[in-house]
């Protein structure tokens, strides 16, 4: 989906901004493990780059430009996948989405990683409970993330039927909260 006025242009720098700060949170990965926010450490932004695992996705962030725009605001829940995430898409994906030429791509992809409001690991399990096992969650993209718990896990399972799964949950940033993710979601 391409960006088409300045309202979307800020809510996916909001969303960007939020991957980012939750990609920074992740200290070490704990499957479906609900941490009790102790107050904010920072935005989304700033908590991913500080983060070891999230240096992809705080370079796609920047790449996007939507580095400004996702330190405002929120609140936002961010699926942020780590760096080993990134590996994991076909050999050549990540430097081409980086290009210049390829920004709209990569805003896409970005945003189809974030949700409009704060939906905490416990909030999204009574949520999947309640829709008879799964949940569907409309992205800052556009196009939904159905949630699912397989193996005791939450699992993402995108539109092209790829799955990403939930490895820590809960990290809390002043503008929303970030669930780190093993795989990049793509949308159609």
């Amino acid at each position: 989906m391409l960006v088409s006025n300045n309202t979307e242009v800020h809510r996916m720098s909001r969303f960007l901004l939020a991957l980012a700060a939750g990609a920074s949170l992740i200290a070490a990965p704990a499957v479906a493990h609900d941490h009790k926010a102790k107050g904010a450490k920072g935005n989304i932004v700033g908590i991913a780059s500080s983060s070891p695992d999230h240096k992809t996705l705080v370079a796609a962030v920047k790449a996007a430009d939507l580095v400004s725009t996702l330190a405002s605001g929120g609140p936002f829940t961010v699926f942020a996948p780590t760096d080993a995430a990134f590996t994991k898409l076909p050999a050549g994906t990540v430097d081409t989405l980086l290009l210049p030429a390829n920004k709209s791509s990569l805003q896409q992809v970005l945003t189809y990683h974030v949700v409009s409001g704060k939906v905490t690991a416990s909030q999204l399990i009574s949520q999947i409970q309640a829709g008879g096992g799964k949940a569907s969650l409309t992205t800052v993209e556009g196009s939904p993330l159905v949630a699912t718990v397989e193996g005791g896990k939450v699992v993402l399972t995108d539109e092209k039927g790829g799955k990403a799964t939930v490895v820590a949950t809960d990290l809390a940033a002043s503008n929303g909260v970030v669930h780190v993710t093993d795989a990049v979601s793509i949308p159609s």
